[in-house]
């Protein structure tokens, strides 16, 4: 299995794959969505002979009433098909997707998910920085993985999501 940036040509079969993962279109239209919008996105594909069984997509987010703050990415999705889950997939599209992340300069990334399943990536409870999600979520559940060491000292404040998050 490789993993590879999204080429146009996979686009259909990202679709499908968001569609067959989750219960509702929302998180395929919030793919095409933020294609769509021209933000910078890392969307990276898990291929396994010639087939797409995964996908991961991180968009730049905003630390609300910090002006220049170093860049944050949110991950969402991330999607493998229901018949390939529990086979690393997953795991391998975090970790290749939080490298993918450092090299492009985010100094952090967030995730709104599960808090049995992320930590083992180093994502621990934003509130631990004093940061929180625009989202009316329990804090266990929105999370941060700190990719560039202190980059977030001093800062504090409401992670916001492109509005193509709230669009749908």
């Amino acid at each position: 299995m490789i993993v590879r940036p999204e080429r146009p040509e996979d686009h259909e079969d990202i679709r499908a794959i968001n569609m067959k993962t989750f219960e509702t279109e929302a998180e395929a239209n919030l793919v095409e969505a933020l294609r769509k919008s021209g933000v910078h996105v890392i969307s990276l594909v898990a291929e396994e002979k010639g087939t797409l069984v995964g996908h991961i997509l991180f968009s730049p987010v905003s630390l609300e009433g910090n002006p220049g703050a170093p860049p944050i990415a949110g991950l969402a999705p991330m999607a493998v098909l229901p018949e390939r889950q529990r086979q690393g997939i997953g795991s391998r599209l975090i970790r290749e997707g939080l490298e993918y992340c450092s090299r492009a300069g985010y100094a952090a990334v967030v995730v709104l998910g599960h808090p049995d399943y992320y930590p083992r990536f180093g994502f621990v409870p934003s509130i631990t920085f004093n940061i929180r999600s625009a989202y009316d979520v329990p804090d266990e559940v929105f999370m941060i993985n700190v990719l560039l060491d202190s980059a977030l000292n001093g800062l504090s404040g409401t992670v916001t999501y492109h509005q193509a998050f709230d669009e749908l």
